[in-house]
Order: structure tokens, then C-alpha cells, then sequence
């Protein structure tokens, strides 16, 4: 079976250009099919600023209402989306810049109006319409489509803009995308998930770079909780890092960006197995 890489970037690599262009070539320089997906930094909430949108927020979730949707598409899927793709035709990566909306690629359905989370402090059970936010299943990812391309040589960029197919454009978390992404290839190929970060992987300490944990398995993920090793944010990303292994995903790696040319090496991050 052939191997399929899927690696996700985030602000902390789109907004240094730097470490941005060190990232590209690696990338470029990995074997076999890939995919990239990218979220949107800080560029959209500065453009929002400029135009005098506010940016709300709840839980980290970014609240999408109508002129929203207008900044993060136009950033997204335009401005970080087609620069993505341009740096990556520089450095001999055949590269397609794509929405969920374009091959119907990635459907989603709009988020529900939810209630806020016990840890939601003040706002605890107040229901929260995130507004246009588009929340994924199992039949939301094309994965026949993206093959067609990959066997065409050529390498996706997907940002984080999806649709529902009524056309309703929909803000996609890419955490959760690339996610998808990688459970849906995994029948047809030897798929891993990379998640690169601002760390350089699961720490023992969280202030400490050398006490990078190099590998988890999933009956190990309770120990390291109870522990207090895993602990804020690093607990959903590491539940859904098992989820997609669950589901077929062959590793899934949380490391840090301008060291992916150590992947092949073994030694990038750390590597959740099942």
C-alpha cells in the first residue's frame, strides 16, 4: 500500500515566513503522496481589526457571524491559500489550493446551537450559536476525489473553509479537518497525521524541550493524564490523535515544525501508535 502523509500547520508556522519557507521545502522533500492543511494565523483577525470586525471568541472557538465568513474566506482559501500554493510551485511541489467546496471535497453540516461546556466558567450551560461553523462526519470527506488527484501527481492545500452543499460557505476547524482527511484515506492508503505546533512534541515538562515523550500508545494516554503529563490543550489534541488511529490511521504525529525533516529519521516529535 502506498504511503500518504497528512500534516497540518497552524498560525505559529503561517505567520513567521521564515520558518514558513524551512517548512515548504521540507515538506516538499518528503516521500511519497501528501496533503497539506493550513488554518489562518493571526492574518484574519488583523484583517478583521482593519475593517473594524471584532473577533469573538468562546472556549477558543472562534464565533463566525456573516462579515466573518467574509474575512476568513478571502484569507483562508485566497490570500494564506494561494501564497501556500505559490511557495510550493517555487520549490518543485505540484501543488492544488483547495476549499471543502471545490470538488466537493469536504461537506459539512453547520453547527448546532450548543450549550457551553462545564468548564465554560461564567458562560456554563449558556447556549452558544457559533454561527456559520461547519462540523464534520465519517461521509463528509471526497476521498476518491483527493486520490484522483494525488494519482495526477498533484499535492492538495486545503484551508479551512468547507460548505454544506445548499451553498453556504462554513468555517471548518482544521485541527478537525485534517483529521477527517486522514481517516477518510486511510483504507486507500498507508496514511499518517502530522499536527505541527509550537513544541517539539508531548512533554514531561511543559517548560522543559528535552523531555519530549517519543511515544504513546493508546493504553498509556489515562496513565499519562492522571499523571498531570498531558494536561490543558494537549488533552483533546492527543483524544482526537487515538480517535483517528482507532479509525484506521496508521500514526499520528504532534511535533514541531522546523523539525519535519526528522520524520524520516524517526526521531520528529511524538508518535501516538495504536
Amino acid at each position: 500500500m502506498e504511503q500518504l502523509t497528512i500534516i497540518k500547520i497552524g498560525g505559529n508556522v503561517i505567520d513567521n515566513s521564515a520558518n514558513l519557507r524551512q517548512f515548504l521545502l521540507d515538506f516538499t522533500a518528503l516521500p511519497g503522496h501528501k496533503i497539506l492543511v493550513h488554518g489562518g494565523g493571526k492574518i484574519a483577525t488583523d484583517i478583521g481589526h482593519t475593517l473594524g470586525i471584532e473577533t469573538k471568541m468562546v472556549e477558543g472557538r472562534r464565533i463566525t457571524d456573516v462579515e466573518t465568513l467574509r474575512v476568513v474566506t478571502m484569507v483562508y482559501a485566497g490570500l494564506i491559500n494561494k501564497n501556500l500554493v505559490a511557495q510550493l510551485q517555487a520549490k518543485g511541489c505540484n501543488a492544488i489550493g483547495l476549499t471543502g467546496a471545490d470538488g466537493n471535497i469536504i461537506k459539512a453540516q453547520k453547527r448546532p446551537v450548543t450549550k457551553v461546556s462545564p468548564a465554560g466558567g461564567d458562560l456554563e450551560g449558556e447556549e452558544i450559536d457559533y454561527g456559520f461553523v461547519g462540523d464534520l462526519d465519517e461521509s463528509s470527506v471526497a476521498s476518491a476525489t483527493l486520490q484522483n488527484l494525488l494519482n495526477a501527481g498533484l499535492t492538495p492545500v486545503l484551508c479551512a473553509i468547507t460548505h454544506d452543499g445548499e451553498t453556504q460557505l462554513l468555517n471548518t476547524n482544521a485541527d478537525t479537518i485534517a483529521s477527517a482527511v486522514a481517516v477518510a484515506m486511510s483504507p486507500l492508503y498507508q496514511t499518517r497525521l502530522v499536527y505541527c505546533f509550537e513544541k517539539k512534541g508531548v512533554l514531561k515538562n511543559v517548560d522543559d524541550d528535552a523531555t519530549v515523550v517519543r511515544e504513546i500508545r493508546t493504553q498509556e494516554f489515562d496513565a499519562l493524564k492522571a499523571a498531570g503529563t498531558v494536561a490543558g490543550g494537549m488533552i483533546p489534541k492527543l483524544y482526537n490523535a487515538f480517535e483517528a488511529i482507532k479509525k484506521g490511521v496508521s500514526a499520528v504525529y504532534i511535533g514541531k515544525a522546523d523539525e519535519l525533516n526528522q520524520l524520516e529519521k524517526g526521531s520528529f516529535g511524538t508518535k501516538m501508535l495504536n
